[in-house]
């Protein structure tokens, strides 16, 4: 929940901009896609940072928003069970060009580390961590990736 204070103007839950960045959010089709995307917003010292719509509504509230959008769609893809991430994923993967290379990429050691928002729970950073390695296997092996473990 927020601690920010809206105003009295402002209803609970109303933010200045959280409609256009809620429609931008929406552009991205899956829940991989926006966690990847939001992760990207976040620099090295765990600030967010979005030019555009720090213009439009200052650079704490921007921030503000992106960490809560980040926590929503990480909390929200660990709610799918393994088949619902894995169809979400392929339909990530179906976008980009080279997907098995992608794939390779995402299992090379501490690629992944930074996709968790910094405010997730221990738990979730490792139930997390969990399902993506079992679907990064089961997914190489349908692109035509190599296995990360040569004994399977």
């Amino acid at each position: 929940m927020s601690t920010l204070n809206f105003g009295p103007e402002r209803r609970p839950g109303q933010e200045p901009g959280g409609d256009l960045w809620r429609h931008t959010l929406a552009r991205i089709p899956t829940l991989f896609g926006r966690v990847l995307f939001l992760s990207s917003l976040c620099n090295k010292t765990g600030e967010y940072e979005h030019p555009g719509l720090a213009q439009m509504i200052g650079a704490e509230e921007a921030a503000e928003i992106l960490r809560r959008s980040h926590a929503r769609a990480f909390q929200d893809w660990l709610c799918l069970n393994l088949e619902q991430q894995k169809a979400d994923l392929q339909e990530y993967l179906a976008e980009i060009p080279n997907p098995a290379a992608m794939l390779a990429d995402w299992t090379a050691p501490g690629a992944c580390r930074n996709w968790a928002p910094s405010n997730a729970q221990d738990v979730e950073r490792r139930l997390f961590a969990a399902d993506l390695e079992i679907l990064l296997a089961v997914l190489k092996r349908e692109y035509g990736g190599v296995s990360p473990d040569p004994a399977s």
